[in-house]
């Protein structure tokens, strides 16, 4: 399992904000381009949002679904990648001071990503969470700095639909 934490200088609050607008999830995820809920309210059990990946000039279209949710402080999702199967990310929100510590947990479920799971596709793990939270810690500070507020944009969403797309990272799920 590839765990990996950070400390962001938040409060949990405004760090939950973020991980409960779906249409933020491209933000933050590394390898998604494009993101919107499209099922359910959420971050709610059972709600899903789908997400664009692209690589070049390929676009792929994939899901990620909410397991299991405590608001404001846990976060279970199942990303499916295709035909490289589905993986489990946990977050967990701590406090730590009046900061929030961010704990992220992602193994391998089903299909090709959990057939060849090995100490390699572990570190790459580690190397897409060191950037995930790098981003996650990065999009919350600067909203705080800003003035923002905990629920307030700092950007316009990005969505699958156009309304603003950014390219972020290169390839991955969830």
């Amino acid at each position: 399992m590839a765990v990996r934490h950070r400390l962001i200088k938040v409060s949990p609050q405004a760090v939950w904000a973020v991980l409960a607008d779906g249409t933020r999830y491209a933000e933050w995820v590394v390898g998604t381009s494009a993101s919107e809920p499209v099922r359910g309210q959420w971050p709610q059990v059972d709600s899903a949002i789908a997400y664009e990946v692209r690589v070049g000039p390929v676009r792929l279209s994939n899901e990620t679904v909410v397991r299991h949710c405590v608001e404001g402080s846990e976060l279970e999702l199942e990303a499916q990648a295709g035909a490289l199967g589905t993986a489990r990310i946990f977050i967990e929100l701590r406090p730590w001071g009046r900061y929030c510590l961010v704990i992220a947990d992602e193994h391998p479920l089903q299909g090709v990503g959990g057939t060849l799971h090995n100490m390699g596709v572990e570190a790459l793990i580690q190397l897409r969470h060191r950037t995930m939270l790098a981003r996650l810690a990065r999009l919350c500070e600067a909203q705080a700095e800003a003035g923002a507020g905990a629920g307030a944009r700092a950007e316009q969403p990005t969505s699958l639909h156009g309304r603003r797309r950014a390219a972020h990272g290169t390839g991955g799920h969830a």
